[in-house]
């Protein structure tokens, strides 16, 4: 059973909500996806994960960031002006505020205190790190094909950027032309040593962590999960690479079925969650 909520941020922005249980197999426990940079929560595998999560006893929390430029469509990128002005600082903003609404019984249905676990899948990945590091009440985090990096950008590249005020990038996709505007690249900036340092929130990480990655993602090279692996405490640390797939487990969108790659990924995020979530 999947249901749809709206949940109203501090700031006024709506986050888009999809939940999934079975209710005959309900653990106790809770999953949230947190989708990463052009991704949405009905994109490629989000449905299914929701459904096969689900299945494995768990509550599935799936959502879209305010900005991530998905509006009343939930397939097409219609908020382009949102997505503009999008920042890692709002986003793991929005995530804790979700998280907050969660234990406070926005979800009449589901027990506040139970245990709860992130998955965060490429920018998403790097976000849930984020977040759960400030908090007491996240109790494992997995990460699908996370950035280690938060400035993606060569000198030449933020030179252009600072002089036009924005930069554009092609969402290969949908043939979009999607702005960012300098507003993200000042949050990474100013940011980078403190709220959004992503070795300082790993270093003081002390939860269960997964870390799978694919071994041939051009998007995030799987350099980047050894670089995560490398700083996180290797006593709650699993690194699991996924050999002969890329950046989604050679899932595309719109979704025409599982592969056995993403199979593989699912079974390890399950045996991990069910775990550490006890």
């Amino acid at each position: 059973m999947n249901k749809d909520f709206t949940l109203i941020a501090s700031d006024g922005e709506k986050l888009s909500i999809t939940t999934y249980l079975n209710e005959q197999l309900f653990s106790g426990k809770t999953l949230v996806f947190v989708h990463g940079f052009k991704g949405f929560k009905d994109w490629g595998f989000g449905p299914y994960l929701g459904e096969y999560f689900a299945n494995k006893g768990f509550f599935v929390i799936t959502f879209n960031f305010s900005h991530n430029g998905i509006g009343e469509s939930k397939n097409e990128f219609t908020e382009i002006e949102k997505f503009a002005k999008n920042t890692f600082s709002r986003e793991v903003r929005e995530l804790n505020e979700l998280l907050d609404a969660f234990r406070s019984g926005f979800f009449a249905e589901i027990d506040t205190k139970s245990k709860v676990g992130l998955i965060g899948h490429s920018r998403g990945g790097a976000v849930a790190i984020l977040s759960a590091a400030k908090r007491n009440d996240v109790d494992a985090v997995a990460t699908w094909a996370a950035i280690s990096k938060l400035d993606r950008y060569s000198v030449r590249q933020k030179d252009e950027w600072r002089k036009k005020s924005y930069f554009e990038i092609m969402n290969m996709r949908t043939k979009q032309m999607m702005r960012l505007d300098i507003s993200i690249l000042e949050d990474i900036l100013q940011n980078e040593s403190s709220s959004l340092n992503l070795e300082n929130a790993l270093k003081n990480f002390n939860r269960p962590l997964l870390i799978a990655h694919g071994d041939q993602d051009l998007a995030v090279p799987i350099s980047e999960a050894e670089l995560l692996y490398q700083w996180s405490d290797k006593s709650k640390t699993e690194l699991f690479k996924i050999f002969g797939t890329g950046h989604t487990f050679d899932i595309v969108h719109p979704f025409s079925g599982t592969t056995v790659k993403f199979e593989k990924l699912l079974e390890e995020t399950t045996k991990f969650f069910i775990k550490n979530l006890n």
